[in-house]
């Protein structure tokens, strides 16, 4: 094989698992900083080359054939290790290079992420990071991240934590003008009885039950009301509002809580979590960009 049709097909095979992936040729565009038609002519071009069709197209969806999940299965973990690979060069370099792709929560991305990159990115031109804020639990290995942060609590048994934050507690919240309409939950089960304002995970679709515990007794409960966001800041406007009962980290609340604006309900019945954390695939070499990301955000 020629070498431009070698890199052609490399390219084309690139195109074909962000399209696979995101089971849409738009997103998978937006993704590539491509133009559909670019990403359309990239999947037609590699699947004449081949003589095989790779994804099957309706009018709503975008799936891999059995070919195309074939690829899926055994070239891509390849191509992976390719780029590892690559980025592996940047420890040749006097000034590290690469982009790194992060998946994290609002919470994190505000409460920790913000700072610490502040002050790693002015250090390390080279280096650019992309962060996604999503809420649900992402596969970073099938969506490509280079890492998430999570709570610890949250984490798969094939990843590598790094604790990047202390240990986290939520707070069940709302306004003495709502408490004074409703009287104050004294259990977790008296919420049924109460507006609360829920978040729903993008993962499942489902609404996050609200977790608690005291005296070695455990209660998931899963709430009603009138609101349902899907960021957490959302919840604290809702709360502030006078909207309802809302659960949060408690850093989050705990400025709105000295000032008066909210009273904390249930308070013995608000665990401690572990904090959030750097995660990664264990079986994925870090980068020189990566491992100077991990070191900057470990928690001192």
């Amino acid at each position: 094989m020629e070498h431009k049709t070698l890199r052609d097909a490399f390219a084309g095979l690139t195109v074909f698992f962000a399209v696979a992936r995101e089971q849409s040729f738009t997103k998978a565009a937006a993704r590539l900083g491509l133009s559909q038609t670019a990403v359309s002519h990239a999947v037609r071009t590699l699947e004449t080359r081949l003589g095989v069709q790779l994804l099957s197209r309706n009018t709503r969806t975008v799936t891999p054939t059995e070919a195309g999940e074939q690829l899926l299965q055994t070239v891509a973990p390849q191509m992976e290790q390719i780029d590892a690979e690559l980025e592996a060069l940047n420890d040749l370099r006097d000034s590290p290079t690469g982009t790194l792709r992060i998946t994290a929560s609002d919470h994190a991305v505000h409460t920790v992420l913000m700072g610490k990159l502040k002050r790693f990115l002015p250090k390390y031109p080279g280096i650019k990071v992309e962060v996604f804020t999503d809420n649900g639990l992402v596969d970073i290995v099938a969506e490509r991240f280079d890492a998430g942060v999570r709570l610890g609590e949250s984490l798969d048994q094939d990843m590598i934590a790094v604790r990047i934050g202390p240990d986290a507690r939520f707070a069940a919240v709302a306004t003495r003008r709502y408490l004074s309409r409703h009287p104050a939950p004294e259990q977790p089960e008296d919420l049924m009885h109460h507006n609360c304002i829920n978040i729903r995970l993008p993962t499942h679709g489902n609404l996050w039950p609200w977790e608690f515990e005291k005296d070695g007794r455990r209660l998931n409960i899963r709430v009603d009301g009138q609101l349902i966001f899907n960021t957490t800041f959302d919840c604290l406007d809702a709360a502030i509002a006078g909207l309802g009962v809302a659960y949060l980290p408690e850093e989050l609340a705990e400025p709105y809580l000295r000032s008066g604006h909210l009273v904390r309900l249930l308070d013995d019945w608000c665990p401690m979590w572990p904090g959030l954390h750097l995660y990664y695939p264990s079986r994925r070499q870090p980068t020189s960009a990566m491992s100077l990301l991990i070191a900057a955000l470990r928690l001192q």
